[in-house]
């Protein structure tokens, strides 16, 4: 079934561009060039994915977002904002919103990915509450009620990543089939630089929002093959199937360049004028074979970076 998708901006080429966008991606799609009039729309109907400039005459996106999720808290409301204002997208999220876009948009592709995921989402919530209604006539369905709770349990609350204990399984997994197969694998520790600075000067919520946009990021930048995960705090860790070390410095030399080239808010207070993570590298099988062996090479590998440095890959 599509999902529709109503676009709140008062700029009617930016509207034109979402729209494009989104119908090829088989969305159906509405437009409000105003708050006041998106409101309008949901007095008759109510659209489970809104995207919303942050800043429009009259009404602001953010009180837009404040009204809907008073009245429809399951829509998924998007924000669009600019690397001017970029702080806002912050507040946004504490109010509610399921994400943010900045722009002007350099990659359109990142719309379809962000209303994908939402929509994945809405899709969730459909499939919850049908379950939930079936619960209630009768104790069925509960191998896949089993499914969407232990996908719930393998995550991280805060960055929607795989968690600690869900990254300490699959890397054995992984390990057994490599070995399995003979065929490589790497492990990169992703450690923030100088994250309790950037805390202390910014403020946790803003905080909050780097680790959530540094997931996102590297779960773009990767294949889909590859495992991310909140390891705890400002580290992450990223298992790269049949990946070997030159393939593996590669990769995470490219996400070192991104992080290191997005306009966090804030990030004039970091030492270097920039947020940048450090990475280390480990391989199997020449860094060891069991899990824990390429875990303490990794983390090794991570601390030599960081004392390089950091903004590196070791």
């Amino acid at each position: 079934m599509s999902i529709e998708v109503l676009i709140v901006d008062d700029e009617e080429s930016l509207r034109g561009v979402l729209s494009q966008v989104l119908e090829e991606d088989g969305f159906v799609v509405s437009e409000a060039s105003s708050a006041e009039e998106a409101l309008d729309i949901f007095s008759r109907t109510v659209p489970p994915i809104v995207f919303t400039d942050i800043r429009m005459g009259g009404m602001s996106g953010l009180q837009l977002l404040q009204k809907i999720k008073q009245s429809h808290p399951e829509t998924q409301v998007i924000i669009i904002t600019s690397n001017a204002s970029l702080d806002t997208a912050v507040t946004a999220l504490r109010a509610g919103a399921y994400d943010f876009l900045v722009k002007p948009f350099e990659d359109l592709s990142l719309i379809s990915a962000v209303a994908l995921r939402a929509s994945e989402k809405v899709e969730l919530m459909r499939e919850n509450q049908a379950l939930i209604s079936k619960l209630k006539e009768k104790n069925q369905e509960l191998e896949f009620s089993n499914r969407v709770l232990s996908e719930i349990a393998n995550r991280d609350g805060l960055s929607g990543l795989y968690n600690h204990r869900y990254f300490q399984e699959i890397l054995e997994k992984e390990l057994i089939r490599a070995n399995r197969h003979k065929h490589n694998l790497a492990l990169l520790f992703i450690d923030i630089d100088h994250f309790k600075n950037y805390n202390d000067k910014n403020g946790h919520p803003a905080g909050d929002l780097v680790i959530r946009t540094i997931g996102k990021i590297m779960t773009m930048s990767l294949r889909q093959s590859d495992i991310v995960a909140r390891y705890g705090g400002e580290e992450f860790t990223v298992i790269l199937t049949e990946t070997g070390r030159d393939g593996a410095v590669k990769i995470a030399d490219n996400l070192r360049k991104r992080i290191a080239e997005f306009p966090f808010p804030g990030r004039e207070s970091q030492p270097d004028g920039i947020l940048s993570i450090s990475i280390g590298v480990a391989v199997f099988p020449e860094d060891g074979i069991m899990p824990e062996d390429i875990v303490v090479q990794a983390d090794s590998a991570l601390y030599a970076a960081k004392h390089s440095g950091r903004n590196a890959v070791r």
